[in-house]
């Protein structure tokens, strides 16, 4: 639960932090206004959706969580639903105004394999109405500041519930609500051409400040949007390394702070390549640092466009992905997951579009961002190379986390189209526990101190 005091203090921070800032930073984007404000929970929903369906009734309207998710978070409310049909190679371009780029290409490179089931449309997500009061007031207060790169006047969650600007758009995912506080066990899967694979078991521990037990504190927590440990619990020869990160939120005015502890030297060091284009963790290359979560941390090396909205079929309500009956190898297969264990849905998506800035350096030039509108969430993202070739094709296959009201991954997969192969992350199918949110976590969890005690071996 969010500890109401630490939101006071979080609050006297603000106003105490946002005069000092507004001298020193430049104000790129204003607020909208109170009367742009109050569409918030009328015509649009609470964090900025269209509230109602499309004309074809394809997408119908949203209504918050509905009343079937009850119970168990991974009893599938629609497992009698049928596919109503499926796209593939043969008939992809029938289909491919509601396509992206990467997914026309995945479907075109595994012609006798890879297919896209569709199934009826259902607005599942939904949050907590704290968020939906941080986001209105976010809405008419919050702007970016020094090239997009740092947010003034922020609280929390959601900043741009009503976007005007793709970096404003792309701050609403990096900044969404996860829970507050949460500790998985997950395993991230390099698949080789062939399907062999090692998976890689990790422990994860994310806090946003607020959520502390020990409560938000003004001088320690100034410029943090949240605290991660990552442990690798699996294989033996990874076995012990811990990643920690100080995630800041302007990345450009002080880096991201990072430390890793390697089990086999048994030393804490410090981590500034952990960022931007740097290997991924035990990613066999297959991903970048900020590949992690569909896209993470500073957003300055590029120039981000709001292209507008489009439908899409997009990875959705992907309980039979998430089933606990399932075992990896059921869902591992060459080339990419068993499409027949995935469900796509036709939804509103924000297109932005991020360019690599001149004299910027990372590898992926361009990328296109499909973000869900009724979670912010990253669904799919096509990365471009340094030649302007479609490199590679990320997907979100995520559900509604009924019993925490928080709309995540159940699977997040990453195509490299040159390769063949692919990085699957977030498959908790195995894990005893896999996503606890809600748990009560310290900021000593988070030192260096404390990744040294918990990676031995």
């Amino acid at each position: 639960m969010i500890n109401k005091k630490n939101i006071v203090s979080k609050k006297n921070f603000l106003a105490v932090s946002a005069l000092a800032l507004a001298l020193q930073a430049t104000v790129l984007q204003a607020a909208v206004s109170a009367d742009d404000a109050s569409q918030l929970g009328a015509s649009l929903t609470p964090i900025g959706a269209l509230k109602a369906g499309n004309a074809e009734g394809t997408i119908p309207a949203w209504s918050g969580q509905p009343d079937e998710f009850s119970g168990d978070r991974y009893q599938n409310p629609y497992a009698d639903e049928q596919v109503l049909f499926t796209i593939t190679a043969a008939n992809a371009e029938q289909y491919s105004g509601k396509l992206t780029d990467g997914q026309m290409a995945l479907l075109k490179k595994y012609p006798d394999s890879y297919k896209i089931n569709v199934y009826p449309t259902h607005r599942t997500g939904a949050f907590p109405q704290h968020v939906y009061d941080v986001a209105k007031k976010n809405a008419t207060q919050t702007t970016v500041v020094e090239n997009g790169n740092g947010l003034l006047n922020f609280e929390e969650t959601i900043p741009f519930p009503i976007p005007k600007t793709g970096v404003e758009a792309i701050w609403n995912h990096i900044t969404r609500y996860r829970g507050g506080s949460l500790e998985r066990t997950l395993v991230q899967v390099p698949v080789h051409r062939n399907g062999s694979y090692t998976p890689v078991r990790f422990k994860e521990r994310l806090v946003w400040p607020q959520y502390l037990e020990d409560g938000f504190d003004v001088k320690k927590d100034d410029n943090i949007l949240n605290y991660f440990t990552q442990q690798v619990l699996a294989p033996t020869r990874l076995t012990g390394n811990v990643l920690l990160i100080h995630e800041t939120l302007d990345q450009v005015k002080q880096p991201r702070k990072a430390w890793q502890y390697n089990a086999g030297q048994r030393r804490v060091r410090r981590a500034p390549q952990v960022a931007y284009d740097a290997p991924g963790t035990a990613a066999d290359g297959l991903r970048t640092a900020d590949n992690l979560d569909m896209y993470n941390g500073a957003p300055n090396r590029y120039d981000w466009k709001l292209v507008g909205k489009q439908e899409l079929y997009i990875p959705y309500n992907s309980f039979k992905l998430a089933s606990r009956d399932l075992q990896y190898s059921d869902i591992l297969k060459p080339g990419h997951l068993n499409p027949d264990l995935l469900r796509y849905e036709l939804h509103r998506v924000w297109v932005v579009e991020a360019t690599l800035k001149e004299g910027e350096r990372h590898i992926y030039a361009k990328r296109r961002f499909y973000i869900d509108e009724d979670s912010w969430q990253a669904s799919v993202v096509d990365h471009y190379d340094a030649r302007g070739e479609l490199w590679r094709v990320g997907e979100a296959h995520a559900f509604q986390y009924r019993d925490a009201k928080v709309p995540w991954h159940v699977g997040e997969v990453l195509h490299d189209l040159l390769s063949g192969r692919y990085l699957a992350g977030s498959l908790t199918n195995e894990e005893a526990e896999g996503f606890n949110f809600g748990v009560s976590l310290s900021r000593k969890e988070f030192t260096t101190s404390a990744i040294r005690r918990s990676g031995k071996r």
